[in-house]
């Protein structure tokens, strides 16, 4: 008797069955609100499956899993060489297929274990918008040492580019690639594929020292004032506050008026709360404690408002050297 094919979805669906609820939970976290909908009503329908065909399900997924592991290690030929050896050329190269079509290998891969100092000496001299793509598809990390090491007036230029991109098309992908493969390594292109983005420039400045990123926001604040703004209001965000030291806290609490805190408190995780409440005084707690209790339903842009209050105030501690928030690049001495 054949076995039975299954799509895309069914395939999905049965590994999170196969999973267990508790596994499946932690994995929706990372789905969007369409994937989750999707996903539920095909478990929901999904029909009686054998043992036999719920483990060779498990076992494509592990595959899968092995291959996106050789490729971030060396590259579409070293995982597909490997894969041949150990599974056959046909099914590596099907494994291979369902990779680069469904989980869409990354472009510029091959880049991540590059010497930054040799790609910093290759792209300094290339166009902003060049070297902006390139740094969309780094790591936060990577991509702070590099813009770091920019000509100063190149940085602002960057990080404006960056945070404008939205995707950019395979044909200017692959044309980027092939220059850097002809230096590094080969590497294949997908699909148009989502890059850049004020996250992503959020993600690089919160890993770069405070003097780069000073420096940027500056010239940013000139260039476009409102991108600034927007990069701002994301780069420290209230549930970030238990991130700072006691004494920080401490100085951040005495700032803020009591209303501000018990409207922001009462739409805060318990970890927040937990971390706040530690740096009060009872009595400020109790009193705190009792206005969230007493203060019924509050509007969910009400409690952003009161939370975005206290971000400022942190913000404009920290301008002062009052405070210091934890940031990539920093070298702090008690």
């Amino acid at each position: 008797m054949p076995k039975k094919q299954f799509t895309g979805k069914e395939k999905a669906a049965i590994l999170l069955i196969a999973l267990g609820p508790q596994r499946s939970a932690d994995i929706f976290k990372h789905l969007d609100e369409d994937e989750m909908e999707e996903l539920t009503l095909e478990i929901a329908n999904i029909g009686k499956v054998s043992p036999e065909e719920k483990e060779e399900v498990i076992e494509d997924f592990y595959q899968l899993c092995l291959a996106q592991e050789y490729i971030s290690e060396g590259g579409i030929n070293y995982a597909k060489d490997i894969l041949e050896r150990a599974l056959g050329s046909d099914k590596a190269t099907d494994i291979i297929s369902k990779l680069t079509s469904s989980l869409q290998v990354r472009p510029f891969e091959f880049i991540k274990k590059t010497d930054i100092n040799q790609l910093l000496n290759y792209i300094q001299n290339e166009h902003p918008q060049t070297i902006a793509l390139i740094l969309s598809y780094l790591s936060p990390s990577q991509a702070a040492q590099i813009l770091s090491n920019l000509p100063q007036e190149k940085q602002s230029e960057v990080t404006r580019r960056i945070a404008i991109m939205d995707s950019t098309s395979p044909e200017i992908v692959k044309k980027v690639e092939k220059v850097l493969e002809s230096k590094f390594s080969s590497m294949i292109s997908q699909d148009f594929a989502a890059t850049g983005g004020i996250q992503t420039v959020v993600d690089i400045l919160n890993s770069v020292d405070r003097g780069t990123e000073k420096n940027i926001m500056e010239e940013m604040d000139v260039k476009d004032a409102e991108l600034s703004e927007e990069i701002r209001k994301r780069m420290f965000v209230f549930e970030d506050i238990i991130s700072l030291d006691s004494k920080s806290i401490q100085r951040v609490v005495r700032e803020v008026e009591n209303s501000q805190w018990s409207i922001a408190l009462k739409g805060s995780s318990q970890d927040v709360k937990e971390v706040i409440f530690s740096n009060m005084s009872k009595r400020l707690v109790e009193m705190i404690k009792e206005d969230i209790d007493f203060m019924g339903p509050v509007r969910l842009r009400d409690i952003e408002e009161a939370q975005q209050n206290i971000v400022n105030v942190i913000r404009k501690l920290e301008e002062e050297g009052e405070i210091i928030t934890p940031r990539g690049g920093d070298e702090i001495i008690a």
